[in-house]
């Protein structure tokens, strides 16, 4: 399982990092709503992508 990217930066061990998202992840249920994540477009926007 790879982590999202740049939670290496808070969680500076790999092994940790993806323990710790495959925790979060495990049972959960991912919904696809057909639309862009505002969330994800808002970040891009500050960092000036």
């Amino acid at each position: 399982m790879r982590a999202p990217d740049g939670w290496t930066k808070t969680f500076t061990d790999p092994r940790l990092c993806a323990a710790i998202v495959d925790r979060l992840t495990f049972g959960g249920n991912i919904i696809e709503t057909g639309t862009d994540s505002y969330r994800l477009a808002h970040t891009k926007a500050a960092q000036g992508q």
